[in-house]
């Protein structure tokens, strides 16, 4: 009977598939490693980036606050200004009585005629003045006519008269007072 002896080479085959078992073991970690730290670094990068980001919006977002609390300030500024203009307007509104037939009436003046007289007597009002000539009488007229205060203006008298060495015409004006 012959005997081989397989021991040796089984035990250097068991020896080379360990070895290989082992170094694909090591190259499967080493692998695993380098992954893992590439991975890390993407990750890290993107937190970096999105921390850059987080940091820039909230600077733009305080940069939008602070212009939106100035445009609240003139929004508020605005409403108060709009608050005092309806108070004037309504003042304006409810203005009656002599200030806004005064009113009216110094606006309805036109140059080179001055007024002497003014007298109210219920709803009938009376006017004396000088003008340098008809024209202007008419026109004061007309300008009284068309503030509204005042209806049926009527001239009752125009005289020539002497001012301070210039011919000058003296009036006097009749009217009623509109309510």
């Amino acid at each position: 009977m012959i005997r081989i002896n397989l021991l040796p080479v089984r035990a250097s085959k068991k020896r080379e598939t360990v070895r290989q078992q082992v170094s694909i073991l090591v190259l499967s970690v080493i692998g695993v490693l380098v992954v893992g730290v590439s991975m890390y670094g993407l990750l890290s990068a993107k937190v970096t980036n999105a921390k850059q980001q987080i940091e820039s919006s909230e600077n733009d977002l305080k940069s939008l606050k602070s212009k939106i609390g100035a445009i609240d300030n003139i929004k508020k500024l605005q409403a108060e200004v709009k608050k005092k203009l309806d108070v004037l307007s309504q003042l304006r509104k409810a203005k009656t009585g002599p200030a806004a037939r005064l009113a009216a009436l110094s606006d309805a003046v036109p140059e080179k005629l001055w007024l002497t007289k003014y007298v109210e007597s219920g709803n009938s009002v009376s006017i004396s003045g000088v003008a340098l000539n008809e024209e202007l009488i008419a026109a004061f007229m007309k300008n009284l006519q068309n503030s509204g205060s005042f209806a049926n203006i009527e001239l009752q008298i125009t005289e020539q008269t002497d001012v301070s060495g210039v011919k000058a015409k003296r009036f006097d004006l009749g009217m009623v007072i509109k309510s």
